[in-house]
């Protein structure tokens, strides 16, 4: 998919990258599916977090996508199960294999024995096959080495596994140059703008009295005022604006003289496709832009006017979808479903069928005497079956309730379909009604809506997504087309203009459109937005009569069939851009009997039910490719519905039937399900021994994908414990072991296994130059693009350490394994902080912030608050003189203008800088403010103090909602006093809070989950703390010069970091300690250390692949979390019969 909305989605991606929203940048991959971050993937998998991993990978394939997704799900849960029998948690280890393993099921029952006898060893080691399984970080590593392998090997992860590549801060340019553009079309545009939102477009008042145009400005900031003496700069500015050549004159007066809001550019709009004929814009433009009488939901924007002008006037831009290249499809007939594997008998005329948009094998039917079934076709069992009625006639119109009393009354299924994520099936019938139904897994259908939706017959239903919402879509006799809520079934739209009973309609979305196409009995053709506007689109289908319309399964190519009343049947694909026909097929006999109905499949192959036969053509190749009778007893113009994967084909017989067609994929499913069936009869006592038929799924990879579907979980089709493929490391290019092995690479791989790093040689640690080394480190962070770290120390002196790009630090970001540069500016000035008249520096609290974009920093020493350039080391301004003095700062999420200053005498200022305004002041604390931190998502500030007291701000209106003091440990007299930290997870809802007697996790109320107190090894007063960028670690410094590692959920030491490790002349007697850790902004596993003895050290693994310290087992030696909380009209039809 190469559109603007896809380009769109990586500049997202690289904004939230750059803002270091960390969880929602992956969020997004996941939900978009665009670009699979290999390196989260590893750092997941590395961590043991099988949730995440398996969630974040179904954001791109599933288990049954094809058999490279089925190997890399099961190498997974392989591991996670060898794992559970390390720890010999046995419990775990058989959930794990009745749960996760089970979906394995039927394809190598031996193995799986095999794997079951584990649970019998005291160490599954004894195992030969398994006996050289070291331990658990070098198996998880070898297993990332096959799992790289198999992603990359994996058709579905083709072309997103690289980051495009463009130049950094590429949203907030185009965001600048928008402005710069809208400034440029002011009437009186000022020289300094001051731009205050991106809400609404820009634009300047009169600023002379004559009316003259002050000229405008060349290459001046628009985002923020230009500095003054005394004034804040826009630190969120991106800098300088490329200078723009102003438009010309006609340009601007066609702007002003439009009554009409401008429409964007046309490299922002994207929509539906064109299916228009020339037709004059201001006709379009002549619509209302406010629906009136309709209070609905306005899904649409100016992009979609644009669009759909576009449309009309068969404009060609950047984004006609006319210039996407499809390339020949190469295939072989064997990929067609084509034998016949399944007859299943309804008992009525089957009139529509769908197949499970997830679960391959279930088959929704709906018959002419209005009764639906759940088919399951491998195991040819009807899971439910219910015939027509009315749920509520008391609600019913007039003539619907006359309809229902009639026992002769006629009534048919015209349609049946499954919502998008198969939780729930809409049924439209032949008078008034749809009914719809949610379904679980264990095939349980239940009444959800019953709508009364048109006058006459519904003669077709579909779901659709605008606005994020799900709705349905239906139409019918009475020549209107109308979408309902899906949930509480409030009709939200209907679209008036056909002249005909409408036939059918057909849903779709292209970019940020959402629109509907739909069909007449007529023979016209229209499309419509979600604006009550009206129709955009008014054309001819071929043959003028009863046409369905379907997009190719990728959503970029549109079809429809259709038939004449005198017979002919037309299949055809459009052209989107110009609303012609692109290619018809041929192949049709010429007087069709019926309607002849067709299907798609995985974007290659299209199928029509035909003269008694099915009929398949290729999408790039008009002619037929073959056609097949089914082994007979098809009726003239059979109805037929692939599965999702194309693996099987439904089509209805002449004998009220259905026959199931499948190709290799569909044979191996159904195979399985034969299987689960023989287990279903044989002893429950006796799962494990029962011998499943023995497919090779795992066998040499087709070009097909494989269509495994989950297993159905109703009680009474729960299949026995099932088989895996392998319990070792898998060979990519060889899918089938028989028995479990273990690679010999395991030898070769390092772990940190051990708690307790002593030695040099067990990590990478580097001192930062620095000539001048005084004083202590009492601050340091670094910078947000992780290029440079920044100290302040005690004399209130700043220092700047940066990295440069070289052979051996090609990114350029912060290392151990390169030395920086202790960076000055030419002029050789240093930032120095103002200081007190009063007390000195070193006996002051020194505070410091760094805006957003690395330009500017914030930073106090017991003097005034200082704004420092951070390319000159100028000082911007100052504030806030003392007394009191500023002792902790952060910026405001949302604007950075607006600063937090936790202030010597226990309160906390909200103060403007852009106005030098402080706005208000909370008061709450004791002592000294110490720590704050906000949360954008609970929006709330957390201030803490030397009190030992921690409260929570909403950010609104700035009223303290809840405080409370932190916990003593056990024989340590209560409450505590002495400086206390606080700093949000990435999740934004759980708290670290640290004080020199303890680390802890709160929740959002408050409510201490988990705590950890210095003791044993790790005994001394603990010093600072951080999370990892990550947020897995939490990153602990401790009074005696030990850096403890934990892992941030639980709380438990994953090793300790001797002194004598990052400081090899560290000699007994030394009270050099950290003062202050930073974590990497995007290296989980790097640590700065700002020490009491002026030394900055930076330290990581020695090796980048690994992580500090294994998981805490008993093995290991752990020490034991604290845990305070354990969880973290009776009109008739005109159409013909369907």
């Amino acid at each position: 998919m190469s559109s603007l909305s896809r380009e769109l989605v990586f500049l997202i991606l690289q904004f939230l990258d750059e803002e270091k929203f960390k969880e929602t940048v992956h969020k997004l991959e996941q939900e978009s599916g665009f670009f699979f971050n290999m390196k989260h993937f590893e750092d997941q998998v590395q961590a043991g977090e099988w949730d995440e991993v398996e969630r974040y990978l179904c954001g791109f394939t599933k288990v049954e996508d094809n058999r490279y997704s089925m190997k890399i799900f099961f190498e997974i849960r392989k591991q996670k199960y060898l794992e559970a029998l390390d720890r010999q948690d046995r419990a775990k280890a058989v959930e794990i294999l009745v749960k996760d393993l089970k979906v394995f099921a039927s394809f190598n029952e031996e193995l799986f024995k095999e794997i079951t006898q584990l649970l019998t060893l005291d160490n599954f080691r004894q195992n030969e096959q398994l006996s050289k399984y070291g331990d658990t970080k070098s198996a998880r590593n070898i297993m990332l080495v096959e799992l790289k392998k198999l992603i990359e090997a994996n058709p579905l992860f083709r072309d997103k596994l690289t980051f495009p590549g463009f130049k950094s801060s590429r949203l907030r340019t185009l965001i600048n140059q928008s402005l710069n553009w809208q400034h440029q079309l002011c009437k009186n545009p000022r020289p300094n703008p001051d731009i205050k939102t991106l809400f609404t477009d820009h634009s300047c008042a009169p600023t002379t009295a004559n009316g003259a145009r002050p000229p405008p400005p060349t290459n001046s900031p628009i985002v923020g005022p230009i500095p003054k003496a005394g004034a804040f700069p826009p630190i969120g500015a991106h800098g300088p604006f490329h200078s723009i050549v102003s438009p010309s004159p006609g340009a601007i007066a066609g702007w002003m003289s439009s009554n009409n809001p401008p429409l964007p550019h046309p490299a922002v709009a994207a929509g539906p496709p064109g299916l228009v004929q020339p037709s004059s814009a201001a006709a379009f433009l002549k619509h209302p832009r406010t629906p009136t009488g309709m209070t609905g939901i306005d899904y649409q924007s100016a992009d979609s006017e644009h669009l759909m002008k576009r449309m009309r006037t068969g404009q060609s831009d950047e984004v006609s979808f006319s210039g996407v290249a499809h390339t020949p499809n190469i295939y072989s007939q064997d990929d067609l479903p084509k034998t016949v594997v399944r007859s299943l008998s309804q008992g009525s005329n089957v009139m529509s069928m769908d197949f499970h948009p997830q679960q391959q094998t279930i088959l929704l039917v709906g018959t002419n005497v209005g009764d639906i079934s759940l088919w399951e076709v491998g195991s040819r069992e009807r899971l439910v079956h219910k015939p027509f009625k009315v749920w509520d006639l008391s609600v019913a119109s007039m003539p619907l309730q006359q309809t229902a009393l009639l026992n002769d009354a006629a009534i048919s299924v015209n349609r049946c379909v499954w919502g998008p994520d198969g939780l729930m099936l809409g049924v439209a019938f032949s008078k008034h009604i749809v009914q719809i139904y949610t379904y679980n897994p264990t095939g349980e259908l239940r009444q959800h809506l019953e709508i009364d939706a048109h006058v006459g017959g519904v003669n077709d239903i579909a779901f659709a997504h605008p606005n994020k919402q799900l709705c349905i879509v239906t139409c019918g006799d009475d020549k209107m087309i109308k979408v309902w809520d899906a949930v509480a079934g409030r009709r939200q739209y209907t679209f008036e203009g056909h002249e005909a009973p409408v036939y059918s309609v057909c849903p779709h979305y292209k970019e940020n459109i959402q629109f509907i196409f739909s069909t007449a009995i007529d023979g016209k053709i229209k499309a419509w937005l979600y604006d009550s506007l009206g129709s955009r689109v008014d054309y001819d289908a071929p043959g003028l009569w009863c046409t369905m319309m379907a997009y190719s399964a990728d959503g970029t190519r549109l079809f429809s069939c259709g038939t004449s009343k005198e017979g002919e049947s037309h299949l055809v694909e459009w052209n989107e851009s110009e609303g012609t026909i692109k290619r018809t097929f041929s192949g049709f006999r010429k007087r069709s009997s019926g309607v002849v109905q067709f299907d798609t499949t995985r974007s290659r192959f299209l199928a029509a039910g035909d003269e008694f036969l099915i009929k398949f053509w290729e999408m790039d190749n008009t002619n037929m490719l073959i056609a097949v009778d089914a082994d007979g007893g098809l009726p003239a113009s059979p109805r037929l519905r692939f599965n999702k994967e194309g693996s099987l084909l439904a089509v209805t017989t002449s004998d009220n039937g259905i026959k199931i067609l499948a190709n290799s994929d569909g044979l191996r499913l159904i195979r399985m399900l034969e299987s689960r069936a023989i287990d279903k009869n044989c002893s429950s006592s006796e799962p494990i021994n029962s011998k499943p038929l023995i497919v090779n799924a795992f066998g040499p990879v087709a070009n097909v994908s494989s269509g495994i579907p989950p297993v159905l979980e109703r009680s009474d089709r729960i299949p026995p414990a099932v088989s895996i493929s392998s319990v070792g490391t898998m060979d990519s290019n060889r899918l089938v072991d028989v028995k479990p092995r273990i690679s010999d690479e395991l030898d070769k791989i390092k772990s940190w296994k051990i708690p307790d790093i002593v030695d040099p040689s067990q990590l990478k640690a580097l001192r930062l130059p620095d000539p001048i080394a005084t004083g202590k480190v009492v601050r340091l962070i670094y910078t947000n693009s992780g290029l440079a770290l920044l100290a302040l120390a005690s004399n209130a002196v700043h220092k700047l350490w940066k990295w440069q790009r070289s052979e051996r630090n090609q990114s350029g970001k912060a290392t151990a394994y390169v030395a920086p540069q202790l960076w000055q500016p030419p002029s050789g000035t240093l930032m120095t902080n103002d200081i007190s008249d009063n007390k000195p520096a070193e006996e002051s609290a020194a505070c410091i912030a760094l805006s957003k974009n690395d330009s500017y920093v914030m930073s106090a020493s017991g003097g005034k608050v200082s704004l420092f350039n951070m390319m000159t080391f100028k000082v911007m301004t100052t504030f806030m003189s003392p007394p009191p003095a500023a002792t902790f700062l952060a910026f405001h999420p949302q604007d950075n203008n607006i600063i937090a200053i936790g202030m010597e005498d226990s309160s906390v200022q909200i103060y403007n800088v852009r106005v030098d305004e402080v706005k208000t002041k909370l008061k709450g604390h004791q002592s000294r403010i110490s720590g704050l931190a906000f949360s954008q998502s609970l929006n709330v500030l957390v201030s803490s103090g030397a009190d030992a007291q921690l409260c929570v701000w909403s950010i609104d209106g700035w009223e303290k909602r809840k405080s409370r003091f932190i916990q003593a440990p056990p024989g340590r007299q209560s409450p505590l006093t002495g400086e206390t930290r606080v700093q949000f997870h990435n999740d934004q809802t759980h708290l670290l809070v640290v004080h020199e007697s303890q680390i802890a996790i709160y929740d959002s109320k408050l409510e201490c989950l988990r705590s950890w107190y210095p003791k044993d090894t790790l005994a001394a007063p603990i010093s600072s703390a951080i999370y990892s960028s990550d947020g897995l670690l939490v990153y602990t410094g401790f009074c005696d010069g030990a850096v403890g590692v934990f892992d941030a959920d639980g709380l438990r030491v994953r090793c300790r970091i001797a002194p004598t490790a990052y400081m090899p002349s560290f000699v007994a007697g030394n009270n050099a300690y950290p003062l202050v850790i930073a974590a990497h902004p995007s290296e989980p596993n790097q640590i700065a250390l700002g020490m009491s003895d002026g030394a900055v050290h930076v330290v990581e693994p020695t090796d980048v692949e690994l992580k500090w310290g294994g998981p805490s087992s008993q093995d290991n030696g752990p020490l034991p979390s604290n845990s305070s909380n354990p969880s973290l009209s009776g009109q008739q039809s005109e159409l013909p019969s369907r």
